[in-house]
């Protein structure tokens, strides 16, 4: 089974935009398509790999499929962000007194 990369799937720039529309509440692809710039078929080909992410759930009502945020997948995203920082920040600063310039030998 293949691993999904939950920030590759978020950060590329029309999935993360699907997401911000869809924190405003559930919208079909015909709503939400009409934001963007790309066909119909496009939009539904991200949303099935946000739903495939477990970001999205989606629920069929006739022909139409609505989609949401799905809050444990978001969670997910939030905590790996939360994670991504605090080592990025932690070898940020590990970097920042490796350079740190050390005294000359006998001084304090």
């Amino acid at each position: 089974m293949c691993m999904v990369d939950l920030l590759e799937v978020a950060t590329e720039p029309t999935r993360r935009r699907l997401l911000q529309l869809l924190a405003h509440g559930e919208q079909t692809v015909t709503e939400l398509s009409g934001e963007f710039a790309v066909s119909r078929s496009a939009i539904s080909q991200h949303l099935l790999l946000l739903e495939g992410a477990g970001l999205v759930a989606a629920r069929k009502e006739g022909r139409n499929r609505h989609y949401r945020l799905d809050q444990a997948g978001m969670g997910r995203l939030r905590r790996l962000f939360d994670a991504f920082w605090t080592s990025e920040l932690d070898q940020l600063v590990a970097d920042a007194h490796a350079l740190r310039p050390r005294p000359p030998q006998g001084e304090s």
